[in-house]
């Protein structure tokens, strides 16, 4: 295959060239290429995006999501490398599972499908989890995904225990019993509606912890969802003493605040809760100055039942592939906050660079992994048009710019508008 036209985001700059693809890499770039192919016209062709935070939901929760539809959302999003989180049914905890939807992925063939596996036997907090069998069949890092090991020990433990097998442990941050059954971020808007609120302390105190066990034991670790202006910080701060830490955040945490649940919509919310303004702010800072390595979309899918309940009933969640890419080139790029190649860096570069993935770059022998992008072009959210069983997301009518035209894996077109 040969692209032609190509707006092609590379490392030395954002250049028009051609690329040649052959046997899933890409042979060759160049100002041109002979030989029929496809005409981008000038479209953007970016490193394939790699979301290293979603949720499948596959095995034990089909009716939110499956490995199929949730494949299909991602390759509609422009991601051509997914992590899926180890909260199924039963548990990512073991190298069956872990096989199982490696081979299930396969049997799709749309993107890359990388299981992540839980820290403890049935994320139960109790016991560690076959960290070695199941980096042998295939998981490419280690979480707990929507719980905090509560025992220092056990987690110091997993810690160590990982970086032996070359693995992260990707960290949930959250105090449990000082959340104390919030729902929302604590502060005016939570008074204002009368739900219950749970406060900054509760995540930041998880991510200070993680950051002494990795400064202390000499290991990396992964900070999750960063939320709060001061986690920011005391990830900033450990980065100067040369702690291995990185981390992420999500587009609904740079693009909305707390003043969104005013109208008790369900799909705004989420855990870690959406926060306030100066927190909002600290967020898109910490992304510019590389406080916070990559942009994750947490995609969490839920089954309309589930949203639609009471507040503090209703399930965590924004269901998010489809959008992440849109909404971050609106607001950090549109916004004047990034480059395209600053939003490449944390989409596709840096989750490679943190799980030791191939891809990430558009380069000579390098996999054949591509976005195509029309960065002018204007659309509007509609959740009925997503390929992802959940449609649960607030921002639902919302206009967006930069939109996925194509998505390339393997030097195979996976999705075309």
């Amino acid at each position: 295959m040969i692209l032609h036209n190509a707006r092609a985001v590379l490392k030395d700059g954002v250049k028009k060239v051609d690329i040649s693809i052959e046997n899933g890499k890409i042979k060759k770039i160049a100002s041109a290429i002979k030989g029929e192919g496809i005409d981008l016209g000038g479209l953007t062709v970016l490193p394939g995006l790699i979301d290293m935070h979603v949720h499948l939901r596959e095995p034990g929760f089909e009716k939110k999501e499956n490995i199929e539809s949730g494949c299909r959302a991602a390759v509609k999003g422009g991601f051509t490398q997914i992590c899926c989180m180890p909260n199924t049914k039963p548990v990512t905890d073991n190298k069956v599972v872990v096989s199982y939807i490696k081979n299930r992925a396969r049997e799709v063939g749309l993107c890359k499908v990388h299981p992540v596996g839980a820290i403890t036997e049935g994320q139960e907090g109790k016991n560690l989890a076959a960290i070695g069998a199941m980096k042998a069949a295939g998981a490419v890092a280690l979480s707990e995904d929507g719980k905090t090991v509560v025992n220092t020990k056990l987690m110091a433990n997993a810690m160590q225990y990982a970086s032996d097998f070359g693995l992260i442990c990707l960290c949930h941050c959250e105090d449990h019993a000082l959340v104390d059954g919030g729902v929302v971020n604590e502060g005016y808007h939570s008074t204002l509606t009368g739900l219950k609120g749970s406060l900054r302390a509760a995540e930041d105190i998880v991510i200070a912890r993680e950051i002494c066990l990795a400064e202390s034991l000499g290991v990396p670790v992964h900070i999750c969802h960063v939320s709060t202006y001061s986690g920011v910080q005391l990830i900033r701060d450990a980065k100067k003493r040369g702690v291995q830490v990185t981390a992420e955040t999500c587009p609904h945490y740079f693009t909305l605040t707390d003043e969104a649940i005013v109208g008790f919509d369900t799909d705004t919310k989420v855990n870690p809760p959406l926060r306030e303004e100066k927190d909002r702010l600290a967020i898109i800072e910490g992304l510019r100055d590389g406080t916070l390595d990559c942009i994750v979309t947490d995609h969490a899918p839920h089954h309309y039942d589930d949203k639609n309940v009471e507040y503090d009933m209703a399930a965590f969640g924004i269901s998010g592939i489809e959008t992440s890419f849109a909404l971050s080139y609106t607001q950090l790029v549109q916004g004047g906050v990034f480059t395209v190649e600053q939003l490449v860096e944390k989409m596709s570069a840096a989750p490679a660079r943190i799980l030791g993935l191939e891809g990430g770059a558009i380069e000579e022998g390098g996999v054949a992994d591509l976005t195509i992008v029309d960065l002018n072009e204007e659309w509007k959210i509609d959740p009925a048009l997503f390929e992802s069983k959940g449609k649960n997301t607030p921002f639902k009518g919302r206009t967006v710019r930069g939109r996925v035209k194509m998505t390339v894996v393997d030097g195979e077109i996976k999705y075309k508008e």
